[in-house]
């Protein structure tokens, strides 16, 4: 009884530690090899996330609706449509994409092993850690350790929502990271998108463009370089205004009456105003 209340506390622990919680839990597979791994975001969004908001200050939600009627629809109205052609759909019920979910399971099935530099950068698609779950610390050190040495990515597949993955696994500082990989008909090639064809350029041209790169080239990339500074800029402009009490509005329940038509902007402006007035 005390080593499991002693486990739960741990596992409280990792978690508190880690400042966020799994999404997907499971079990790396490979032939008679089994590695229970929990699976983290490797990114972030830090984009300022604004609002479009009312005349009166609230938030706004979109709705769907009829481009016929103009009428909102409730979601038992809507169907799926595939589209064939112009105008032209296929209907699929929700019965029958059902039946083509993948089956629900927990298991990463490796399926085998290639080198990491084999996998071109343009399919990588999104990035996850896998951590070790309780217990399973070893084999999880011994399979990270053997990657990273052999320089491998191991292929798999994982059901997650509903949808099935494909993903590259490989090893960073001992530590398993996961990529989800792009399939093959997702890429567009240059000639897709209509790029020149290539051309014999003068020695000199490309002798004096290989000099400019060399003049502003480092040999490692500085982590400074990768900072979102207008993200950043937007945020301490928001900072600034909320401290000042200056454009920051609130939902407020306005007194209609019958019959009486309300300038929703006049209104605000005189919200912001008595605000302002407020503040000073």
């Amino acid at each position: 009884m005390a080593t499991s209340k002693r486990k739960k506390q741990k596992s409280s622990e990792d978690a508190q530690r880690r400042g966020t919680r799994p999404f997907w839990s499971g079990t790396i597979t490979f032939g008679l090899v089994s590695v229970p791994v929990d699976l983290y975001p490797g990114n972030r969004t830090n984009r300022a996330p604004f609002r479009m908001l009312g005349p009166e200050g609230e938030p706004l939600a979109r709705r769907y609706y009829s481009q016929k009627s103009g009428r909102d629809l409730d979601q038992e109205e809507m169907v799926r449509g595939y589209e064939i052609d112009k105008e032209k759909y296929v209907i699929v019920t929700d019965e029958e994409l059902e039946r083509l979910a993948p089956e629900q399971s927990r298991d990463i099935d490796l399926r085998r092993f290639v080198d990491l530099e084999s996998i071109p950068p343009l399919y990588f698609d999104r990035s996850y850690f896998l951590v070790p779950s309780e217990g399973s610390e070893k084999a999880y050190k011994l399979l990270a350790e053997t990657m990273e040495k052999g320089g491998l990515a191991g292929i798999a597949t994982f059901v997650m929502r509903g949808k099935e993955y494909l993903v590259a696994i490989f090893s960073e500082n001992e530590i398993l990271r996961a990529e989800t990989l792009r399939f093959a008909d997702e890429l567009r090639s240059p000639k897709d998108i209509g790029l020149p064809e290539k051309k014999n350029l003068p020695a000199a041209t490309v002798k004096k463009f290989e000099n400019i790169i060399a003049k502003n080239s480092d040999r490692h990339l500085s982590l400074k370089d990768l900072k979102d500074e207008k993200t950043a800029q937007l945020l301490k402009l928001v900072e600034k205004k909320r401290k000042q009490h200056k454009d920051v509005v609130e939902v407020e329940e306005l007194e209609r009456d019958e019959g009486k038509v309300v300038d929703l902007m006049e209104v605000l402006k005189k919200s912001l105003a008595r605000k302002r007035k407020t503040a000073a």
